[in-house]
């Protein structure tokens, strides 16, 4: 990330200043290097690699620090869902400008979550750009050798599982916008406060890394939109699903909009930027999965089953009426 022992630059410098103290791994060499070093431990090394873009993924109003850890947790979120443990990541920061304002709390929220998520700064690079704000990390974990769990391991039978809630961070980004979301909640700052906080700050589930890793058969994170991702499992695994839509997890505050009409089931599960865990999981390892999931703090649920087919998956309402989904995700282009 920087080139000698002294600031030779300006580049130099602000990496020197704000994100050496980052680069905690010996591999790392106090980013004095061209390079990193990741030592061999006779796992299989997983790598991912995500970038958010101002006005894309994030607003030019959002804080620096949030800014930081969701560039950060998208990352783990994908080694979460692979059963893989964070090893350590690499940054290419590109900055309109040089301003302390914003790169002290950035770095101090990206350093913050390096250190809880055990996955340290190794390198990287800072560039001048006139576009918007662009940060791309690259994640490196590690699992087992042969043990990662990819998207196209699901069978008939299997159970669908989520983790934690879905859509809550599509609202909290409507209520940034000023939608219909934000017109129904004026009078909740709670409810406003955490579905923004969805939106802003992931909660990526490495916690559940081992349990995923022993027993799913097929795993991806959701960061496009649950219905899109799981099409997107199910088409490389040669299979379909049908989905229970009551049973899909709603905090309090996602099923009070559903309930009241201000949002359709149709943004909720296709909205994107949940990050949670998608998987499947065969019957007679449902009660296990269940179990580990618990013991490591995180919610689960069964929203369905895998069926035999290529059809896209459907999603049943509670009297088994198929849902029409008018787009199945979010999409860049």
């Amino acid at each position: 990330m920087t080139k000698g022992k002294q600031p030779t630059s300006g580049e130099d410098a602000l990496i020197a200043r704000y994100f050496k103290p980052l680069a905690t791994d010996p591999g790392a060499f106090n980013l004095g290097d061209d390079a990193a070093v990741l030592k061999p431990s006779g796992d299989d090394i997983v790598v991912t690699t995500d970038a958010i873009v101002e006005g894309v993924h994030f607003l030019a109003e959002d804080p620096p620090d949030t800014v930081a850890r969701k560039a950060l947790r998208v990352n783990l979120s994908d080694l979460a869902a692979k059963g893989a443990t964070p090893a350590g990541f690499v940054l290419t920061l590109a900055l309109r400008a040089a301003d302390d304002a914003w790169l002290t709390p950035f770095a101090r929220g990206l350093g913050s979550d390096a250190g809880l998520f055990g996955c340290p700064l190794l390198g990287g690079d800072t560039v001048s750009t006139p576009g918007p704000l662009t940060i791309s990390i690259a994640a490196f974990g590690r699992v087992p050798a042969g043990k990662m769990v990819r998207r196209s391991g699901a069978k008939p039978g299997d159970r669908v599982m989520v983790t934690g809630t879905i859509g809550d961070a599509a609202l909290g980004l409507d209520i940034l916008k000023g939608g219909p979301v934000a017109a129904a909640l004026a009078d909740d700052a709670g409810a406003r406060a955490m579905l923004i906080g969805r939106y802003r700050v992931p909660q990526p589930r490495n916690a559940l890394a081992k349990a995923v890793r022993n027993h799913a058969r097929a795993a991806m994170d959701v960061s496009d939109g649950l219905a899109g991702d799981l099409a997107k499992l199910c088409g490389v695994s040669g299979v379909s699903a049908v989905i229970d839509a009551p049973s899909i997890p709603l905090s309090p505050a996602a099923a009070a909009l559903l309930s009241r009409g201000i949002a359709g089931i149709d943004a909720i599960v296709s909205g994107g930027d949940d990050y949670e865990v998608l998987c499947t999981v065969p019957e007679d390892s449902f009660e296990a999965f269940v179990q580990a999931a618990g013991q490591a703090g995180v919610a689960v649920s069964s929203i369905g089953v895998i069926v035999a087919g290529s059809s896209v998956p459907s999603f049943l309402d509670g009297e088994g009426r198929e849902i029409a989904l008018p787009r199945l995700s979010y999409s860049h282009f």
